[in-house]
């Protein structure tokens, strides 16, 4: 789910601090039921350190959430991000990362160096307070060791399923260009709709 930013939000990130103030923002606007799961959302940067999008991409329990590369690199292939920042939230208040976090954002990190899009930091995140593995200097450890090593086959899949994304988000461009045209014309949402395969909600952002 594509997070809604204001204006104000869209900023330049500097350091761990305004990540965590624009993070802790977003945090605070679910419901008290809603801050009892553990979210988990990439945040897309450009070369300026500009950011371009804020995803949610999974949604766990109280102590879990399950990732994969592909869910967490897909939005950042779409918007040519150059660079990731991870974040996920410990709804018990506690900041400290686990051993899960950490094998997680090695992983991250080696499959970021295959397809050119670095993992700068990951944040674990409180309502009230934050841990940075860069100010932590745990991402410049984890760049060491060699725990999480892409392997051939492992490659070739990644590439495969970036490849992929690649070929579908042509598709659908394709098809925005068409739905525009059509909507420019007069035509109904609902026959854009069947004749391109969009979503209302895309026709309706034309």
């Amino acid at each position: 789910m594509n997070v809604r930013l204001t204006q104000e939000q869209k900023i330049r990130i500097l350091n761990s601090d305004d990540v965590y103030k624009v993070m802790q923002q977003v945090l605070l606007r679910e419901n008290k039921i809603r801050r009892n799961q553990e979210h988990f959302w990439v945040v897309g940067l450009d070369n300026a350190n500009k950011i371009l999008f804020i995803e949610l991409v999974s949604l766990g329990a109280v102590n879990r959430v399950m990732v994969n590369p592909p869910e967490i690199f897909r939005m950042a292939i779409y918007k040519m991000a150059v660079k990731m920042i991870l974040v996920h939230n410990h709804p018990s208040g506690e900041t400290e990362p686990s051993q899960a976090d950490l094998d997680l954002t090695d992983r991250m990190m080696k499959t970021g160096e295959l397809i050119n899009i670095e993992v700068v930091d990951h944040l674990v995140i409180s309502e009230h307070k934050y841990y940075s593995f860069a100010n932590a200097g745990v991402m410049s450890q984890l760049k060491k060791n060699g725990k999480y090593e892409i392997l051939d086959k492992e490659k070739a899949e990644t590439r495969k399923w970036q490849a992929e994304f690649e070929k579908e988000q042509a598709v659908k461009d394709s098809n925005l260009m068409i739905a525009k045209k059509m909507k420019n014309d007069g035509i109904d949402i609902d026959t854009i709709k069947k004749y391109t395969g969009l979503t209302k909600w895309d026709i309706r952002k034309l």
